[in-house]
Parts: structure tokens; sequence; C-alpha cells
């Protein structure tokens, strides 16, 4: 099996605590998700802290509701958090998001590595359908995330997507 990469990097106009505020809520994962039948069924109800257990129900396709569990396995405040899928649509799920202070703002950075299950047959659908998707919902994230915080000047959108 493949072991596969995403790696993201976002420039907003706010403050570091702003920034942490935000995204270490769990509850604020809806309001960056695009509407894939997202909902979070537990675990969002307190802020963010290692061990922590969150339930959600997605929809990636149509017609197809699963759960998925994560649990966030390391906290550094104001610095980072690491969430890994415990069960879910991936063989693994291991999401990085760090969190740096830059002049005029902050620079987030996610770093993604998953697998897909089903062997060869995941291989394919990640180049037929999953790496596709992604790109999709993290672009959809940094759409959202310009609304609600306002664009970076002279921001440069970086995504990239590799096996490794």
């Amino acid at each position: 099996m493949k072991l596969y990469q995403l790696h993201t990097k976002q420039k907003l106009p706010i403050s570091k605590q702003q920034a942490w505020d935000f995204l270490s809520d769990p509850s604020n994962l809806a309001k960056i998700t695009p509407d894939m039948g997202f909902e979070i069924l537990s675990g969002a109800e307190r802020p963010m802290f290692p061990g922590q257990i969150i339930q959600y129900i997605v929809s990636p396709f149509p017609g197809i509701r699963t759960k998925w569990v994560t649990e966030i396995t390391h906290v550094v405040e104001g610095k980072y958090f690491v969430d890994e899928q415990r069960f879910g649509p991936y063989a693994l799920w291991h999401h990085k998001h760090f969190i740096k202070e830059i002049d005029g703002g902050v620079e987030m950075e996610d770093i993604v590595d998953y697998k897909l299950p089903f062997g060869v047959l995941g291989e394919l659908m990640h180049e037929l359908v999953v790496k596709k998707k992604l790109k999709k919902i993290f672009t959809f994230r940094e759409q959202k995330l310009i609304e609600l915080f306002g664009e970076f000047k002279g921001e440069i959108k970086v995504i990239k997507m590799k096996s490794i």
C-alpha cells in the first residue's frame, strides 16, 4: 500500500491566539468543511486536549455515510496539534496542524499522511477520486478561512500532494 501526503500552507492576517482559538475548537471544523453530510456526534464539547476522542458522520460520496473517529494525540498550546484516525475510511490518517506567527499574521500549515485500504484498488481510487476530493476539501477550507478572517496580502497558496 502506498502512503500519501497532503501538505498545505495558508497565511491569515490574524493573531496567533485568534488562529489557535479557532482551530483548536473542534466544533469549528464543521464551519470549514464542505457539504459532505459532516456532523459531529460527540467529543467537541470541550477545548482540545491530548486523548480527546471526536466522533463524526461524513458522507464522502452521495448516498454513502460513514462514521469517522479521531483522537487528538498531541497538543502544544498555541503551536500545534495532531489528530489521528482511530476508525474510519482510511487505513491511516495522521494530520498535523501547525500555527506560526509571521509578520502581519500567522502561517497555518497542515501535513496529512494517509493510506487508503484495499491495496491496488485503493491506489486506483486515490488517483480517480480521493486525491481530487482532498484537494477540494482543503481549497474549500482555505476559502472559508479567508471569508472568516480576511486575505493575507501577497498570499501564495500551497497545496502539494505526493506519494511517499
